[in-house]
């Protein structure tokens, strides 16, 4: 049965184009072509950045946090309540107002203090303003890192100029040393990513997320198989074009550095919509999706890699239509937050239903000047 089973996943009219079979992939002539088992790397690579990234966070970040006064800031403890904590775990971080009546006849305490309760309780579960920072840094630094190494990959060559010569040889392109490393180092930050969502600040858009690294990881890992090693790198390098610029804004809005935040995020949004919703759709989409046709008829991979890009495509609407808005927010009224952060409350904040409906009332609300990715 496994053996059935690996032959259907190895089924080359899976993978490959019509009369196009896995010895053609073969090394020889000194050519050297991607394979899977060298997928296997990523876990290891993986691991060693997440011990980068705390060696990162704990000696650069934390050091640097210091130096520029970043703090977090000082909160109450929620005084011990089994009743309150048991709900809490259980049934729900915020209660609705027939809940705090009930937990107010269980408890004895007036409501006010009930509610002042679940916002201490929820504040000592959000992570302070130095997690936040040490996060950005880290990301901001692979950021540039990945980028620029990725122009000094690919800036002499053809494809990068010519998209048709993406396809050129397809599929029996030799695989590149620059490309191999490229992809491992990506591959392995994504994963860690998935890796650390369960530690690291919880955002609205949390969701989105998750399936915005599996389907990364899973059309580098189909284009690696398959041998889209051209194209998969002009995918990887127009998404880190805009994630430095986002990650860096933070940064700087952590530290108070607004105008520079301020400034960063503004070219963050036209260098989002530029890449994200021109370069990549138009460009790259179109290049992978018609080009290919010209060369070989249509087969499973084709549109498997096309429909990946568009799942990708459909989350950078989303995060475009939320970085909208807040540079909507950013020019007319006051930015203060992040539109996807679970942001600290306040004892004297109203009910959290509503201050949520407020905070749409009144376009305030918790927003960072650098957020939107």
């Amino acid at each position: 049965m496994l053996q059935t089973l690996g032959e259907w996943l190895w089924w080359e009219r899976l993978w490959l184009p019509v009369n196009v079979s896995w010895s053609d992939l073969e090394d020889t002539e000194g050519r050297i072509y991607a394979k899977a088992s060298q997928l296997y790397g990523i876990l290891p690579c993986a691991l060693c950045l997440l011990l980068v990234r705390y060696l990162f966070e704990r000696y650069v970040a934390t050091p640097l946090a210091k130096v520029w006064e970043i703090k977090d800031k000082a909160r109450r403890t929620a005084e011990k309540n089994p009743i309150l904590e048991n709900y809490f775990r259980s049934k729900a971080r915020a209660p609705s107002q027939a809940d705090v009546r009930s937990l107010c006849k269980k408890t004895g305490w007036p409501e006010r203090k009930v509610e002042v309760w679940f916002r201490r309780r929820r504040n000592e579960e959000r992570p302070g303003l130095r997690k936040r920072f040490g996060e950005a840094s880290w990301r901001c630094t692979f950021y540039f890192f990945a980028f620029f190494g990725g122009l000094l990959a690919l800036y002499d060559k053809p494809w990068v100029y010519d998209l048709r010569e993406v396809w050129a040889g397809f599929p029996k392109q030799s695989l590149l040393p620059s490309q191999y490393w490229y992809y491992l180092l990506e591959m392995g930050f994504y994963l860690s990513l998935l890796f650390s969502l369960t530690f690291d600040v919880k955002r609205k858009d949390f969701r989105e997320q998750v399936i915005h690294h599996f389907a990364t990881l899973t059309l580098l890992s189909f284009s690696w198989i398959s041998n889209y090693i051209r194209i998969g790198t002009l995918v990887m390098a127009v998404h880190d074009s805009s994630d430095i610029l986002l990650e860096g804004a933070k940064v700087f809005n952590y530290a108070k550095w607004h105008t520079t935040a301020n400034a960063m995020f503004v070219v963050f949004t036209v260098l989002f919509m530029v890449t994200r919703l021109v370069i990549f759709p138009f460009w790259l989409i179109h290049c992978t999706w018609v080009y290919p046709l010209e060369l070989y008829p249509a087969f499973f991979g084709y549109y498997f890699f096309n429909v990946m890009l568009m799942v990708l495509l459909m989350l950078h609407i989303y995060w475009a239509f939320l970085i909208s808005r807040m540079l909507y927010k950013f020019i007319f009224s006051k930015l203060e937050g992040d539109d996807r952060s679970d942001e600290e409350e306040d004892d004297s904040d109203p009910p959290k239903e509503t201050n949520h409906k407020l905070s749409h009332m009144n376009g305030s609300g918790a927003r960072d000047r650098a957020n939107g990715h």
